[in-house]
């Protein structure tokens, strides 16, 4: 056990059992506990493998690269269709944990195995995005917004893309194509 990290077990309200059994299992796995993104992430040899996390109606273990799993028993979930490489296993309550308890140690040893194989998740490329109609649009009107946008990362352009099309109504891609506009032109990412 960290000691940097019992804050995190300590200022718990909500999920408290749940979280100190999901440690006590991460840590039986011969896992390294440290404190990353202020969660408890446990490491094999400085490579994350598996962090735990909470919200308003579960908890969850984080896998990073839980894609790479084979989730033999369907318990994985892709917290948005975005997410490429990590995969939740959620909890509501301890019983649920401990019925799962050697599971949850499987996939854990399966996620090091990965993780010492070198095992690479295949990352759709930028280009496989979507990219909406109301950006498209300013990128065919303005070559300077079209070649600034090029010039970005890979992972910035993904963000302006995912950015914009997570508006569900045209109005609102468009107020946002608008709005990032000036960002893009000067090279910075959508959280700069």
């Amino acid at each position: 056990m960290n000691p940097k990290v019992d804050w995190f077990f300590n200022k718990a309200d909500k999920w408290k059992e749940e979280y100190e059994i999901l440690r006590k299992i991460c840590l039986a796995c011969g896992l390294t506990e440290e404190l990353k993104w202020g969660c408890p992430c446990y490491t094999n040899k400085s490579s994350n493998i598996v962090l735990i996390h909470g919200f308003k109606d579960y908890c969850a273990l984080l896998f990073h690269k839980g894609a790479l799993l084979k989730d033999s028993h369907n318990i994985l979930v892709q917290q948005t269709e975005n997410v490429q490489s990590a995969r939740q296993i959620r909890f509501t309550n301890v019983s649920e944990i401990v019925e799962l308890e050697a599971i949850i140690k499987s996939y854990i040893i399966e996620a090091v195995e990965a993780e010492k194989a070198g095992l690479e998740v295949d990352f759709k490329k930028t280009k496989e995005f979507d990219v909406p109609v109301e950006f498209q649009q300013r990128l065919d009107e303005n070559p300077a917004l079209r070649s600034a946008f090029e010039a970005l990362t890979p992972g910035r352009q993904r963000g302006y893309l995912l950015h914009f099309s997570g508006a569900k109504q045209s109005k609102t891609r468009t107020r946002r194509v608008e709005k990032c506009i000036p960002k893009i032109l000067n090279g910075k990412g959508l959280q700069n």
